[in-house]
Parts: structure tokens; sequence; C-alpha cells
């Protein structure tokens, strides 16, 4: 039913060119038996004062699909006013910054979730972009901000390419992807371009990330730490007082030894961990459907409970979810098996009070 109902969205015209979808403004799409409700977010108030008869029609062509009984479409604006005119030159990026005395915390930002790793190459990225979906399809107001500075992921595996604007020179205007606001380095350098910085450019790049975005009004930003325990997540969680943090690891014993130094560095800085998740904790071979533990079994679940820490969520190996993740759409869009184990996870957060 939601793939049916975008398709109609799909239809509808959008001010200036493209449709509802093409421009990403559909957010909080729910489908709740044959009641259909959703959000068209404009980008700024003007846009917005042009769309109440698109808001409209919007209604009736959901209404007039097949099942559908009630159709509650509300409109709202991203920003409150348009943004103002692009002077000339532009904002530099990844400067030398002077350092920030106080908090580092975005206005506007209900919480903020640190997800890292201890290691690299356990899905962190993944789970990241997943996750965000899966709670702006919650009805959540996501922002997910890509601090793996060095190996910046989140543009591909949320389909974003355009570089952001600055149009005052002084703040950044991030992109938004499937109901997500997404800010990364990745969009303000060529894909194939190495980032060579020193701590503090390094720092000074989280600082512009954090404080020159124009995240709006978030129930919670998602920040995609690099792995390991370096300057990143120090001044993180010093400077912008996280709500908590998940770690992500694979069964695998070189894998835990490494996300336990995440766990004590995240104890040291006082950011309480909420929760742990397993991933890529097994295999299930298309042919036979058996069940292949590649990198062991139950290790994370293991650790969660010694440490009396949550298990958010146990996912397999899963090559749907690759092929989802380099085409630039999450499997979380969906309605497949890994797409629920992505939606309970968010619906565990918010029922809990955490995003």
């Amino acid at each position: 039913m939601e793939n049916l109902i975008r398709e109609t969205l799909n239809r509808l015209p959008y001010p200036g060119e493209g449709t509802l979808i093409s421009n990403d403004i559909v957010r909080a799409l729910r489908v709740e038996g044959d009641q259909v409700s959703m959000v068209l977010e404009a980008p700024n108030a003007a846009v917005a004062a042009q769309m109440e008869p698109l808001r409209r029609a919007a209604e009736a062509a959901v209404l007039a699909i097949d099942g559908v009984e009630a159709v509650s479409v509300v409109l709202t604006a991203h920003q409150s006013s348009a943004p103002a005119p692009a002077p000339k030159g532009g904002l530099k990026f990844g400067g030398h910054m002077s350092p920030q005395a106080g908090q580092m915390r975005p206005s506007g930002v209900d919480r903020i979730l640190a997800i890292g790793s201890g290691k690299g190459g356990v899905g962190k990225s993944t789970v990241s972009a997943n996750l965000a979906v899966a709670l702006a399809r919650q009805g959540r107001r996501v922002g997910l901000l890509d601090a793996d500075i060095y190996g910046p992921s989140q543009p591909r595996m949320m389909g974003v390419s355009k570089r952001p604007a600055s149009p005052d020179g002084k703040t950044i205007e991030p992109l938004q992807a499937h109901g997500v606001t997404v800010m990364s380095l990745g969009l303000m350098v060529e894909e194939k371009e190495a980032i060579i910085w020193r701590g503090p450019m390094l720092m000074g790049a989280l600082q512009q990330m954090m404080t020159q975005v124009n995240w709006g009004e978030l129930d919670v930003l998602l920040v995609d730490l690099p792995p390991g325990t370096g300057d990143v997540q120090l001044t993180l969680c010093s400077k912008s007082d996280p709500t908590g943090a998940i770690v992500v690891s694979t069964p695998q014993d070189v894998a835990l030894l490494d996300a336990r130094k995440a766990l004590d560095m995240f104890a040291k800085l006082k950011t309480p961990v909420l929760g742990l998740i397993e991933n890529m904790s097994f295999f299930t071979c298309p042919d036979c459907g058996g069940e292949h533990h590649i990198f062991g079994n139950g290790g994370v679940a293991a650790e969660a409970e010694e440490m009396g820490i949550p298990l958010l969520g146990v996912l397999p190996i899963d090559l749907e979810t690759r092929l989802a993740g380099d085409a630039g759409r999450p499997v979380a869009l969906g309605d497949s098996a890994m797409a629920e184990a992505y939606m309970k996870m968010a619906q565990g957060l918010v029922q809990g009070g955490m995003a």
C-alpha cells in the first residue's frame, strides 16, 4: 500500500519542477489499516504558502486509492523564511577554527545519539543510515551527521550527491533524503578525493557540521562516528552532551575486544550507552536455508548481558542490505524482514524516550 501511495504522489507536480516524491518533501507517511497520514514539508514558508492546492490534491489522490477510507495531509515548512541570497565566494570548510569554549550542541535538536564501534568494517554506517530512516518512518524528525570524516559513506548510502549550499556564507543548508536531514563532509569534496587533515582541521570540520549547519527542529540527530576512540569521539562527547551512545559490533572476538574499548571510552566520557547491536550475526543460505555463524555466535549478546546493557538488535549478513546501501535506498525503506528489524529497534528507542 505504501508503495502505491508513493507512486500516486509521484504523479503530482511540485512548484517549480519535479514531483512531491522526487523533491523528497513527503514526511512521516503512515498506513494504519484504511487510514493514511503524512506530512508535506516545504523547504521554506514562501513555498509552503503556494502549496495548499497541492496538499488538497494529494489528499484527494490518495483517498481515491482502493482500500483507503481516510487521509490526513499536514503542510509544514522546514524553514520559517526563504534563505538569504548567496554571497560572493562561499563558506570555507574544514579550516583551523578557534576552539569553542561552550557547548557545541545545535539549537533545535532535542536529542543526540552517537553511533560508534571499536573497529571499522562492522557495519556501523549501514546501521546508522537504516536506523535514521526507520526513525523517520516512525514519525520522528531525524538528522544524520556523517562524522566519519576520513571515510564518509553516508552520501552513497542515503543516495545524495548535491553539494550543500551556503546562502549567506556562514550557514550550511543540509540535504534531505528519505525523510532524513543529512550532512557529511563527503558532500563537500569529490568522492575519490582523500581527506588528509591533522587534528585541528578535523575538529574544525566537526564544529562546523554541528554548529553551522541549519539542522532545523529535530527530535533526534544521529551521529555516525568514525571507528575507534579518537579526537572526534572525544570532542563530540565532551562538547555536545549526547543523550547516549549505541555501539555496533560483530560477534567476532577481535571485534568484541575493540567494542569493549569503545564502551570504556563512553563510560570515561560520561556518555550513557543505550545499547549494543550485533551485526553480521549469522548468514542464512538461500539454497538450503541453513543458518551459518560466520563470525561466531552470540558474542555481543553475552557482552550486553555481562555489562547490564540492553541488546537493541541482532542483524544477519544480508545481500539485500548491501545492495540497497549501494543504491542509495536503505533497506529500512521497504517491508522486508530486515526493514522490520530496523523498525523494531526504532520503536524501542522511541518508546524508551531515547529518540
